[in-house]
């Protein structure tokens, strides 16, 4: 799949998340940009060697960094603008296929995808942490 359809998927499907979650409407488009820039950053780190591990923390990052700014742009909690834009980055598919493994009794292979899945959300929830974290550090030191 080219790059343009992706950034267009990733797009509707943060915006129908953020429908899901009741998100108010007038941030879902906002919603639907952050998650098409954090799938962006996570193909383009991918495309530079990157492990997928450590694309997926760099995006999530990313992701938190952008939903900080909408958030006081919009005066919305971060939340509404996180969990929408974070959709695209969970290995969803990945655990899927670590299951159907499972149930195949093909257990050597479930237990690398789910180890990768437990990874690639791992990183995603550093990501998001660390975001946060360095937020709070340059709020703090600015008073």
């Amino acid at each position: 799949m080219n790059i343009a359809a992706q950034l267009v998927t990733s797009y509707i499907a943060s915006a129908a998340f953020g429908i899901i979650f009741n998100a108010p409407k007038r941030t879902l488009l906002q919603c639907g940009f952050i998650g098409m820039a954090g799938w962006l950053l996570y193909i383009l780190c991918q495309e530079f060697s990157l492990d997928v591990t450590a694309a997926a923390l760099i995006a999530a990052f990313a992701v938190t960094v952008v939903s900080q700014l909408f958030a006081k742009a919009y005066k919305t909690p971060i939340i509404v603008f996180n969990v929408a834009g974070i959709i695209p980055l969970v290995p969803g598919g990945l655990a899927y296929d670590a299951m159907r493994n499972a149930v195949e009794n093909q257990y050597d292979q479930a237990v690398q995808l789910a180890a990768k899945a437990f990874m690639i959300s791992g990183a995603i929830a550093i990501g998001l942490v660390f975001s946060e974290v360095l937020n709070q550090i340059i709020r703090r030191s600015r008073l």
